[in-house]
């Protein structure tokens, strides 16, 4: 029979594969809600400057 894979290695091979988890230690962290006001608030900016532009439909 084959031999069971250790259930640690995980994506790790020799290859150099990091681990999800691993790389994602680094990326910059945003909450949710900030993304939404951001949007919204791009949003509101864009439709005033259409108003004032005399583009508004």
């Amino acid at each position: 029979m084959a031999k069971k894979k250790s259930e640690g290695s995980g994506l790790m091979s020799s290859a150099g594969l990091m681990r999800y988890y691993e790389a994602d230690k680094k990326a910059p962290h945003i909450n949710p809600k900030t993304v939404i006001v951001v949007g919204l608030l791009c949003g509101v900016a864009i439709l005033f400057l259409n108003a004032s532009y005399g583009m508004w439909p």
